[in-house]
Order: structure tokens, then sequence, then C-alpha cells
């Protein structure tokens, strides 16, 4: 199959996101407070275990919504 053939089947199925674009801000906001709040907890008590349940997915949490803060509200220079 070439990259031609490849490029016109692609075309009959449009890229649907998982998120749309009016609800990125609400994703994007409630990982950003779920990251506080593993962080808060995370700071409660620094364990090797809490650093592997809280510390780990509050930084997951905190670098995909601030991702999607950032397509929610756009970047202006």
């Amino acid at each position: 199959m070439s990259l031609n053939e490849v490029w016109e089947a692609a075309s009959a199925s449009p890229f649907q996101p998982v998120v749309s674009k009016d609800g990125q801000f609400s994703v994007g906001f409630s990982l950003l407070l779920l990251a506080l709040i593993f962080t808060g907890l995370f700071g409660l008590n620094r364990s090797f275990l809490s650093l592997a349940s809280l510390g780990v997915p509050a930084s997951l949490l905190f670098g995909f919504g601030a991702v999607f803060m950032i397509c929610a509200v756009g970047v202006y220079v």
C-alpha cells in the first residue's frame, strides 16, 4: 500500500478527539485541581509508598492538566 493510498483512505475517517474543544477547560481544571490535592497529600507524608501512589500521579495530572488548559484558553503572543 503506497502512502498516497493510505492518505486517500484516511480522508474517509476524519480525526475525532476524545475531549471536544468545549470540554477542554473543565477537563484541564479538574486535572489541575486533582494534582493540587494529590500534591498536598504527598506533602503530608513523604515516603516511598506515597511517592509511588501520590507523587507520580500528581506530576502526571499536573502535566496533562497544564496542556489541556493551554489548549483550552489558547496562547496569544
